[in-house]
């Protein structure tokens, strides 16, 4: 079964129409036919096609795709094939719905990739102990619409359609967070298959308590692990009783502050808000047109709330107060499911709305969370900085958690545009964490944020997060290259004839940028557009980016 492997080089801000080649490595023959006889011929795929719908996610990061594809059925082949490919020296990605953001399933190194979607029964429900236990290829809207009858619903909601076990390997969260919280609250327990084919119970095996103070917490340490520590093969969820009632609503503002004011004071007043989710007017004129609403076009609040009609009907008047008090106005309220979920739908499809903004361009969302207290002054600057950088972008946020996102349309065929994005991100990262927040609320480190996850948790927080990957990972072939896994540096280099082993040969007519942000561009990249800003970017990308001679 012998193996020849050849490092991959791996990137930012290149799109998926370009899906590396010959980067990769070759698996032999005979390992091929190894996989074939743990989990059978018809759950093997080496097709270019198949290769390639596994090698990127929903991001705009270039599409890496992995040697093989396979799809165990239970979890026992789950541990015979880790520990195949652990014992050859085999990458292993870990593979779900494909939805996510940060590029955290690109096989930049290539390898095997693990789809985990056919492994889907819902294992075990305890309506009255609230939990559930999940297969990884369980989605959220299929263990809500099999919870139907019982009186319980599950309510993280990242918008897309995502594997449950996915959403606990990304740390997960959405529109409801403010209420029910994030992955991290509602995961007690999970099954996971180590790098060496080993299972572990997180908590203990078929254990569902609601606290414990027994040991270290191995549940929180695999929520949001990227799939760098092991296979998630089940999880046992926290469930939530369906309200009794439910009323939302939307309201407009005159100004971007005085929405995020009447966020801050809804929460300071203890109203026990299921949902708060931000629009800004850009935003609000492209879901008026994407998803046929009506809505003023301002800077908008959409809310929800839960309870019984009595506890419904105080929280609304308070709400009212605080709305109006701020300046609010054009409510519009929501009590019929009907409407409510049209409502909805139109918030769950703001990425969509906005790509129709610009067609023919891709869309690259940012994520960062500061504090509560911090977040009119982070998005009105975010707001002065999209028009000082020329860019088209939306903006979209768990205001109730301090999470936002500005979703960035950019022009693929235009390298100036990119690096324009990429310095925003970058600046919007930064300007999170000297706020006390976080380069990321929920879309994960992946591929993206490799570069401003060591300034957030500092040089002893890496160092702890490597020894711990170490120590379940001492080969480093668990979805390697993503988050704090990362060994080579996160600046960008230029790659030219005296290239490293690593980096693919650069053509005599262009450089390729390489490392944690990788481009196909000219020489002349800085000063391709006129403009007066191309003289500040040429200086800016100088001064930030480290340029190998």
């Amino acid at each position: 079964m012998a193996i020849l492997l050849r490092p991959a080089s791996w990137g930012l801000f290149s799109w998926r129409g370009y899906c590396s080649r010959g980067t990769q490595g070759r698996l032999s023959a005979g390992f091929v036919e190894a996989l074939k006889a743990v989990v059978g011929s018809p759950h093997v795929s080496t097709a270019a096609v198949v290769r390639e719908q596994h090698g990127h996610d929903e991001s705009m990061h270039r599409c890496q795709p992995p040697d093989a594809v396979v799809w165990p059925q239970n979890v026992e082949q789950v541990s015979r094939l880790a520990a195949l490919c652990y014992g050859q020296g085999v990458p292993i990605i870990p593979f779900g719905t494909g939805t996510g953001l940060e590029g955290g399933v690109c096989a930049v190194q290539g390898g095997v990739c693990i789809n985990l979607t056919r492994m889907d029964r819902i294992l075990e429900l305890n309506p009255e102990d609230f939990s559930v236990m999940v297969e990884p290829g369980v989605t959220r809207k299929a263990l809500n619409t099999h919870l139907r009858d019982s009186g319980l619903w599950f309510p993280v909601d990242p918008g897309a359609d995502a594997s449950l076990c996915g959403m606990a390997a990304t740390g997960a969260s959405g529109t409801n967070s403010v209420r029910y919280g994030t992955m991290r609250d509602n995961v007690l327990n999970l099954e996971v298959v180590l790098p060496s084919g080993q299972r572990l119970h997180t908590a203990g095996p078929g254990r569902r308590f609601r606290k414990s103070a027994a040991g270290y917490n191995l549940t929180g340490l695999f929520v949001g692990s990227e799939g760098t520590l092991g296979l998630i093969t089940a999880a046992t969820l926290r469930l939530h009783p369906v309200p009794e009632a439910t009323v939302a609503a939307t309201c407009a503002f005159p100004t971007v502050q005085a929405a995020v004011d009447s966020t801050v004071h809804i929460l300071q007043a203890a109203v026990p808000v299921a949902r708060i989710e931000f629009l800004d007017e850009v935003m609000m004129d492209a879901c008026n047109r994407h998803s046929k609403l009506n809505c003023c076009v301002a800077p908008t609040l959409f809310l929800e709330f839960h309870g019984s009609e009595q506890a419904l009907a105080e929280q609304v008047q308070r709400t009212e107060e605080i709305i109006r008090h701020n300046g609010g106005s054009h409510f519009s309220w929501a009590k019929e499911a009907e409407e409510r979920s049209r409502l909805w739908a139109a918030r769950h499809n703001a990425w969509y709305a906005s790509l129709a903004l610009r067609p023919g361009c891709k869309g690259y969302s940012t994520d960062v969370c500061v504090p509560i207290s911090r977040l009119p002054e982070i998005l009105v600057q975010t707001k002065e900085d999209l028009e000082a950088w020329r860019l088209t972008g939306t903006i979209v946020g768990h205001v109730g958690d301090g999470n936002f996102h500005c979703i960035l349309l950019v022009d693929p065929e235009d390298p100036e545009e990119l690096l324009r994005v990429q310095a925003f991100a970058e600046q919007l990262g930064r300007r999170a964490l000297a706020l006390h927040g976080t380069c990321t609320g929920e879309h994960g480190i992946g591929l993206g944020k490799r570069q401003l996850l060591p300034e957030e948790v500092g040089a002893v927080g890496m160092e702890t997060m490597r020894q711990i990957k170490a120590t379940l990972d001492p080969q480093g072939l668990m979805n390697p290259g993503k988050a704090a896994c990362h060994q080579q540096s996160s600046r960008v280099a230029f790659c030219r004839a005296k290239a490293p082993p690593w980096c693919a040969t650069p053509t005599p007519s262009a450089w390729q940028l390489v490392g944690a942000q990788r481009m196909a561009i000219s020489p002349q990249f800085f000063i391709r557009r006129s403009s007066k800003h191309a003289g500040e970017l040429k200086e800016q990308i100088h001064r930030s980016l480290k340029i190998e001679q």
